[in-house]
């Protein structure tokens, strides 16, 4: 039975992961808000070695629709304009010989709709990463069942899996209908 438990807490495990990465990937997509996160992404070319941009400069917001990147070094400011262009995240840095000023723009009604539908990809993609961490857990507990496992407690572990992987999608579709919800309020 020890070895049923192992199956369980790593199923939970693995969805913890799945649900971490969905958020990671949500964080992603903006929702019309200027936050720092938005330049995750972005990486620098700094003597010859591209070098993301959180390890340049400190980048803050201003206010709800703009951010400030204050880099260490005043030198590579037309670098960090650069890669944040090359980023290819729809947004136009200005330098101003101090730091780079980026106004975000409002979204228009068709930007937030596909934004909505990427992140309902998104999500279902750690839907079918729960559905396969199922998998692997029955196949586990059906292998353990050759191993002296009785039906009554693969049945009883098969359906602890089911739940687990319903609780999870669960959190899976709050998480998204939050990202909807943010993305769609003007």
């Amino acid at each position: 039975m020890e070895e049923v438990q192992m199956a369980l807490d790593e199923a939970k495990a693995s969805n913890e992961k799945a649900i971490q990465h969905l958020i990671s990937e949500l964080e992603k997509i903006r929702a019309g808000k200027a936050t720092p996160s938005l330049l995750d992404s972005v990486v620098v070319e700094y003597y010859g070695a591209l070098t993301p941009l959180s390890q340049l400069a400190n980048v803050s917001t201003l206010d709800a629709r703009t951010l400030t990147v204050q880099p260490w070094e005043k030198g590579i400011l037309d670098e960090i304009a650069k890669g944040i262009t090359h980023a290819n995240l729809g947004l136009n840095p200005q330098n101003n010989g101090e730091m780079i000023i980026i106004n975000v723009p409002a979204l228009t009604e068709e930007r937030r709709m596909d934004l909505v539908k990427k992140a309902k990809a998104e999500g279902e993609n750690a839907k079918v990463s729960i559905r396969n961490n199922r998998k692997e857990s029955n196949d586990l507990i059906k292998s353990l069942k050759n191993e002296g496992l009785s039906e009554d407690q693969v049945k009883d572990a098969e359906s602890e899996v089911q739940t687990i992987t319903d609780s999870y999608s669960k959190k899976v579709d709050d998480i998204v209908s939050i990202k909807e919800k943010d993305i769609m309020t003007v």
